[in-house]
């Protein structure tokens, strides 16, 4: 006969089951993950230089490939990793919550168009120019916030100015990359 807490902790094991390991999805992982290397690295090799490096200096091309090639190195690894070896156990996993996939699709779809007002650079409004970066990224973490969550206005408001103003400030004004 099983006592009441023995009972509860059965049924809590029952609840809660890993996601079952799957040699297809560690492959299909692996082959994604080395089609995108590869494809950043084909990228990387037609970066323009506006002048050739001399002997034993770093080109613009220099880090980008050396990234390129270490994804495809690591793409490579974890191929061969999935196909000859068992599937690793997943236990410590959850499996799919309801909404999850939802989520990502709306996170997806969320950076989309993030990129497309991004790169719009900067319109005119008023007769005054105005940068779309900042508001953009504010949007983004304001709308993700949201998704995953986040209620208190006030936090959602400091947060997201807050960060993006970070951002702007470091990268865009100390470091002048276009943003």
């Amino acid at each position: 006969m099983t006592t009441p807490d023995t009972a509860g902790e059965s049924a809590a094991q029952a609840e809660y089951q890993g996601a079952r390991a799957s040699r297809p999805l560690e492959i299909a992982f692996a082959v994604v993950a080395l089609a995108f290397t590869a494809g950043y690295l084909f990228l990387a090799t037609q970066i323009p230089l506006r002048r050739e490096a001399a002997p034993g200096q770093i080109d613009a091309r220099f880090w980008p490939l050396v990234i390129g090639v270490t994804g495809v190195v690591i793409a490579i690894a974890l191929l061969a990793v999935a196909i000859t070896r068992p599937a690793p156990t997943r236990e410590d996993l959850e499996r799919i919550q309801p909404g999850g996939v939802l989520r990502v699709i709306a996170t997806l779809a969320i950076a989309g168009a993030f990129i497309a007002l991004w790169s719009l650079g900067s319109v005119i409004l008023f007769g005054y120019r105005i940068e779309v970066f900042p508001v953009a990224c504010a949007l983004l973490m304001a709308a993700l916030m949201l998704l995953y969550g986040h209620r208190r206005w006030l936090s959602l408001v400091i947060y997201s100015v807050s960060v993006t103003a970070f951002v702007y400030v470091v990268f865009g004004m100390l470091l002048r990359i276009p943003l």
